[in-house]
Parts: structure tokens; C-alpha cells; sequence
């Protein structure tokens, strides 16, 4: 076969192969999702605002305040949010990124889909050229078989190497686990040991750790009474009480969805 062919069949080929995927807009969105090989972007980013969050002042202040550094230029730490489940450390996470985009854009949220961390590398040399600060979102690390792995990984990519991340990336995770960063060894087994030393040499890699507590009663009533005041609806407490006890928890998410309930009784939107 002459060279003609050859370059007649290469030229047909190539007409015929797909286009190569767009490169992603990292400046225009808000938020995107990063799912292994390229960005999805997020055209409007779900986030409630940052004073419908209560019974978490604390946290609101510090992380919030993070996020304004790390959009601004300013030195920005990486963030390890932790503790009980239901108390708002993703909705906080996307309302305080939500909040300074407001105020002064300049941020964006990018969140790892499930499975996508050893392709971390290839979304920071991505971002490593752009004119813009992301916080990067790991929601819910795993504590199992598989997350310790994950946890491991993890703490090697927060180590940097060679090629450090840029100031202008950083990272915020959640999990629900008290283990990761409580100090007092109260396990027997060996591999119990192990699990807890990896997750607090992962905790120590993070400049602010922010605590989320289950909600007593007290608290639980303030969180329902802040989310319902500015619809001007009231509650028993006895029975904000029992649906809580029903579903096992107090929580700012049981709180938002007894709220929801009394609301669709009034015929109103939440």
C-alpha cells in the first residue's frame, strides 16, 4: 500500500474519531463536579443561606472566615469537618463558599465524585494555572475496608511532594466519624489501633478541624425555632420532641424536616 492510501485511510479515521471533550471553563461557574478525567460545571450552586443554619454558630464564623482568606489571596488552611450526622457540616460547606461568592466571587466549590481521588493529581494540575481560588469538597470519607485506603491516600496527596498544591487550592472534608480525631486509645485490637492512628495522622494534616455535636434538647428547639420564626409559624415542643425521638436523633436535618411538615401543613413553601 503507497503512501497516498496510507494518508487517505488516516484522514478518514480521523473524521470519523470523536472530538476531543471541551476544556472546562474553571472561571465562569460557581461550583462544578469533578468526576475523574474532566469537570462537570454546576450552573447554580444549592446552598441555603449562611443565617438559616443555626445551633452551629461557632463553625459558621470559623469556616466562613476561611473561605473569605482563601478567596482573597490571604493563606487559607485546609478544613476537616467532623461529627455527628445531621448537623449541617455539607450544608455549612456549601452555604459559607455560597456566602463569600456573594460577597466577593473570586471562589469556587469543586466536589469529588465518589471513587475519583487518584485522579487527584490531574484536577490540581489542572486548576494549578487558573485566576481563581476553589475550595476542593471530599463530602463523607469512608471509614471501611475501602476508606481506609482512602484515608491513606489521602493523607499522601495532603503531604504534597515534588510539585506542591498551589495556596490558591485547598481542601474541606466531611466525616461523620469521632475516631478521626479523638486522642484517647480505647481499642484492643491491633487493626482497631492502626485504623485510629491513620485517622488521626490525617487529622493532624488539617490547620482547622471544626467539631459537630449531637444537638441536646435545648438546642434542637433553638435550631427549629431559628428555621421556623421567620415564616411565622409556632410548634409544640412535645411534639418536635416526639418526631426527633421517632427518628432516632436530634439534628438540625430533623429540626429542617419537622419544619418542612409544619409548613406543608400551612400550605407554605419552607
Amino acid at each position: 500500500m503507497d503512501g497516498e492510501a496510507l494518508e487517505r485511510i488516516a484522514a478518514a479515521l480521523e473524521r470519523l474519531a470523536p472530538p476531543p471533550p471541551a476544556p472546562t471553563d474553571w472561571i465562569s461557574a460557581p461550583a462544578y463536579v469533578w468526576e475523574g478525567e474532566r469537570a462537570r460545571a454546576v450552573p447554580v450552586l444549592d446552598a441555603l443561606p449562611l443565617g438559616n443554619l443555626h445551633g452551629i454558630e461557632a463553625q459558621k464564623v470559623a469556616l466562613r472566615n476561611n473561605c473569605a482568606r482563601l478567596a482573597s489571596g490571604a493563606a487559607a488552611h485546609d478544613a476537616l469537618l467532623w461529627g455527628a450526622r445531621g448537623m449541617g457540616k455539607s450544608a455549612l460547606v456549601r452555604a459559607s463558599v455560597a456566602d463569600v461568592q456573594r460577597e466577593t466571587g473570586g471562589i469556587a466549590l469543586v466536589q469529588l465524585a465518589p471513587g475519583t481521588l487518584p485522579t487527584f493529581p490531574a484536577l490540581i494540575a489542572e486548576l494549578a494555572g487558573q485566576n481563581r481560588a476553589f475550595l476542593l469538597f471530599i463530602d463523607d470519607l469512608g471509614f471501611g475496608a475501602d476508606g481506609r485506603a482512602e484515608m491513606l491516600a489521602l493523607r499522601s496527596l495532603l503531604d504534597g511532594g515534588v510539585a506542591p498544591r498551589p495556596a490558591h487550592i485547598r481542601l474541606v472534608v466531611t466525616a461523620n466519624r469521632r475516631a478521626i480525631v479523638e486522642r484517647e486509645d480505647t481499642s484492643t485490637a491491633i487493626h482497631e489501633r492502626d485504623e485510629r492512628d491513620d485517622a488521626l495522622a490525617l487529622a493532624d494534616r488539617f490547620g482547622l478541624t471544626l467539631g459537630f455535636h449531637p444537638a441536646d434538647k435545648e438546642t434542637y428547639l433553638a435550631i427549629l425555632a431559628g428555621i421556623l420564626a421567620p415564616l411565622g409559624l409556632a410548634f409544640n415542643a412535645e411534639e418536635a420532641m416526639a418526631f426527633a425521638i421517632q427518628r432516632g436523633n436530634r439534628s438540625g436535618r430533623t429540626a429542617l424536616q419537622f419544619a418542612t411538615e409544619l409548613a406543608g401543613r400551612a400550605g407554605i413553601a419552607l
